[in-house]
């Protein structure tokens, strides 16, 4: 069997602590890993706005299962 990445964007303007805390470990309990976080920014305040948080998972069969 082929493997392939399955990819996993998690988008949430609840950009606290906690909240990222919970995703990642949501999905990482999934089998997904976690790979990185990316902020968005707004000019009116110093704390993000929103955080996209990344993950991959290695998949087995035909990537269009």
């Amino acid at each position: 069997m082929d493997q392939f990445v399955r990819y996993k964007v998690v988008e949430t303007s609840i950009v606290t602590e906690d909240e990222l805390e919970r995703i990642i470990n949501e999905w990482v309990s999934n089998g997904y890993l976690f790979e990185g976080m990316q902020f968005a920014i707004t000019n009116a305040s110093k704390r993000p706005a929103m955080a996209f948080v990344l993950f991959t998972k290695k998949m087995e069969g035909p990537m269009n299962a």
